[in-house]
């Protein structure tokens, strides 16, 4: 339901007109009738929180129907998000630097190209012992097995 629709179902179910509820929230009438035609497609968030207020809704329902992010919404995805992250990676990332974190990422990403897929490996063999497949980084020429790194600075 768009946010003119939800608007306007609210105001007639507290039985409120156009006129009250422009009132009540220091608004033009003209402004909210605006409102619920659709016309306005970026309502500021002060118009929608006096505008709840005055029908005493929670001021979520409307910046939700105008596609604002909201506290509930916010709330939603950081516990999704929390659960799938391991709280102590978490809090040691919070600590770095982007650029720091921005290495660890391309880091792991190399580590992960290295392993390959590991779900296919037998689980007492480790990606790393495959001596059949080429190591990317390693020099062809020397022979040697490694990757070069770069030490992140502190």
């Amino acid at each position: 339901m768009n946010l003119g629709d939800r608007i306007r179902q609210l105001r007639e179910e507290f039985a409120l007109t156009q006129g009250q509820l422009a009132s009540s929230s220091s608004v033009s009438q003209g402004y909210l009738s605006q409102l619920e035609n659709g016309e306005v497609k970026n309502p500021s968030a002060a118009v929608l929180l006096r505008v709840a207020h005055a029908m005493r809704i929670d001021p979520d329902d409307l910046f939700d129907a105008a596609g604002y992010p909201t506290v509930r919404a916010l709330r939603e995805i950081y516990e999704t998000y929390e659960s799938t992250v391991d709280s102590d990676l978490l809090h040691y990332l919070a600590r770095l630097s982007r650029e720091k974190q921005r290495r660890l990422l391309f880091l792991l990403e190399g580590i992960e190209r290295v392993l390959g897929d590991v779900e296919s490996r037998p689980a007492d063999a480790p990606a790393w012992a495959d001596k059949d497949q080429p190591v990317p980084g390693a020099s062809s020429s020397s022979g040697a097995r490694g990757v070069e790194l770069t030490k992140l600075s502190r």
